[in-house]
């Protein structure tokens, strides 16, 4: 039972208490702002140069995932494909664009589908400004049909890249899952598809953070025993150890890809610790009796946002990236605990206990406004921002069962993305 001294849920600092007490000593010039008007882009049918079956499918799927994509960018808002029966049909090669301008499409999204050699499928697709009527970008891909999947994410990126905003579709998210009887380190793409398992032991393995780079994941396993920090290069197949004195966990990587920070009882308490990535010269930033833990880098990599009961309930807090300059910034309830810093910086998103619910928040450290951004009577924890701070994933009871879920900064738009086992404590890649 040693293994399951410290569960990554809920009551952290309970099961830290226990821990403790058993433990051996692109070029268009656009800016997308909040309050924007979405931009509308006709996504016809794709023009398909085949009767094979696999062309006709792959088309059918590659339209879906791009539709999905820009759909849940927040940037684009497809038009109705009712709108596209009051104009002609569409030629990729001579297209006129004052139809589509007469339907309210700024952009038009076109793509062709036709056998390649050896098996393979060719995709083009082009976007266009319609109101310019100019090509804007285009990419032509071959591949096996089980990969246009993820070049149809890579299109959708490019989209977003030519609009100035920073790409999502190729990023993924890192979980815990018990599916396969045993919690292990599980990969996803950003929309819960290529579910792949990463760790095999017969021991825990948990709170997974991903590298700014997306080529390494930092997490705390008991393979050898002890609570020990890892790094993992999932495509790569290495796995090194960090921190393996204490207890150690909830690492959290600094945005320049530097140093790498996370909570340890190293000397006795649980504190906050920073350590270079490559494991040498651990320093440590908090001194205190009160447990200290969560930490999360803010954007610059100059301050960190933490859980800390020194005021007598779990609260989160500011600190310099030294250690000083230490300040509490929740207020008005007794239960606050795993800060989130939104990538843009100006928010910090957490969980906290109201009446025995737990829920997601997100303080806007400028206005000092919180926002309530899940409602429902489960437990809501574990949040983690998508690379545009658009949206977050974060773990749910909401069906029974502990599952990965990703929702708007606003709090709309809630969508599960796993469900065999139990899920939890996603991170999301910045690339």
């Amino acid at each position: 039972m040693k293994q399951r001294i410290i569960i990554p849920a809920l009551f952290v600092f309970l099961s830290l208490a226990a821990a403790l007490a058993l433990r051996p000593q692109q070029e268009v010039v656009i800016t997308i702002k909040d309050g924007m008007p979405m931009i509308p882009v006709a996504l016809p049918d794709f023009i398909i140069r085949s009767s094979s079956a696999p062309v006709q499918a792959a088309a059918a799927e590659i339209h879906k995932v791009l539709s999905d994509d820009l759909k849940y960018s927040r940037v684009f808002q497809l038009l109705p494909k009712s709108y596209y029966g009051y104009i002609s049909a569409l030629d990729p090669d001579k297209i006129v664009f004052k139809d589509w301008e007469s339907i309210q499409a700024k952009y038009l999204l076109t793509g062709v589908l036709s056998p390649g050699e050896s098996g393979t499928i060719q995709f083009e697709a082009k976007f266009h400004d319609v109101k310019g009527e100019r090509f804007m970008i285009g990419k032509k891909y071959e591949a096996a049909a089980r990969a246009l999947r993820r070049a149809a994410h890579e299109f959708a990126d490019e989209i977003l890249k030519a609009f100035g905003e920073r790409p999502i579709f190729m990023t993924r998210i890192v979980f815990v899952s018990d599916r396969d009887g045993n919690d292990e380190l599980y990969m996803m793409d950003y929309d819960g598809e290529n579910q792949t398992r990463l760790t095999f032991n017969k021991v825990i393995d948990y709170m997974p953070a991903w590298s700014m780079d997306g080529q390494a994941i930092a997490y705390t396993s008991y393979r050898r025993g002890n609570p020990d920090l890892y790094l993992f290069r999932p495509f790569e197949g290495k796995n090194t150890a960090v921190a393996a004195k204490g207890t150690n966990f909830a690492p959290s990587f600094s945005p320049d890809g530097k140093k790498l920070a996370f909570c340890s009882s190293l000397d006795g308490n649980a504190e906050i610790y920073v350590v270079q990535s490559d494991g040498t010269d651990i320093r440590r930033l908090t001194f205190n009796k009160s447990i200290d833990i969560s930490p999360s880098w803010s954007p610059t990599s100059r301050e960190i946002a933490f859980t800390s009961d020194r005021s007598g309930s779990p609260q989160v807090y500011i600190m310099d990236a030294e250690g000083s300059n230490v300040r509490r910034v929740s207020f008005g309830g007794t239960y606050h605990d795993q800060p989130a810093w939104s990538p843009a910086g100006d928010q910090i998103a957490y969980v906290s206990r109201v009446d025995q619910v737990i829920d997601l928040y997100v303080l806007n450290l400028r206005s000092s406004q919180i926002i309530k951004l899940t409602e429902s009577n489960a437990i809501n924890e574990s949040p983690a921002w998508s690379p545009d701070g658009r949206h977050l994933v974060f773990s749910s009871s909401l069906p029974g069962t502990n599952q990965i879920y990703t929702i708007d900064y606003d709090g709309a738009n809630l969508r599960r993305l796993t469900s065999k086992g139990n899920n939890k404590l996603p991170d999301w890649s910045r690339r």
